[in-house]
């Protein structure tokens, strides 16, 4: 029995009067997201020498558009991550030679992180790659069920971004 359904069958017993789907619900997300994690995306981003962290920052810059640079609070305020984590995900980065920070020309006490070419060389390889990986983690839902599951996902994201 997995967790999700052993925890809520052990309230059902205790609390019988309990509406418990919101709990399933909840708790079957999280532990999807867990599992992806632990099963797919770590091991994959670990066979590239990266941490997901540090796929996001290369992966933020990349899809920003050439010449693929975005200075460290743009990079933080789409990763939804501190001022702290994001220098700690550039100090990786840089010294594996991935990104370079530069002075920013249009402020002179800010600076610019870009990708250099070996990290654009690398995200370009590996996006592909990471959503095959994550098209295999979905492998148990059809297509349509995907797309069903997708659409659910954002009205439950629109309505709490809303709250």
């Amino acid at each position: 029995m997995n967790k999700v359904k052993l925890v809520t069958s052990q309230w059902q017993r205790e609390m019988p009067q309990l509406d418990l789907l919101p709990m399933k619900v909840i708790g079957s997300l999280g532990k999807a997201t867990r599992l992806i994690t632990r099963d797919y995306l770590d091991p994959f981003f670990k066979s590239h020498g990266l941490q997901l962290g540090e796929f996001d920052v290369l992966a933020t810059l990349r899809r920003s558009g050439a010449p693929y640079e975005l200075a460290p609070t743009q990079l933080f305020e789409a990763l939804l991550i501190s001022s702290g984590g994001m220098t700690n995900r550039l100090d990786r980065l840089e010294k594996a030679g991935l990104i370079a920070r530069a002075p920013n020309p249009e402020d002179r006490r800010g600076t610019l992180v870009l990708l250099t070419e070996t990290g654009l060389a690398l995200i370009n390889r590996i996006v592909p790659l990471h959503v095959e990986n994550e098209a295999r983690s979905l492998s148990n839902l059809s297509r349509e069920e995907q797309e069903t599951l997708e659409r659910l996902l954002e009205k439950l994201i629109d309505g709490l971004e809303r709250e």
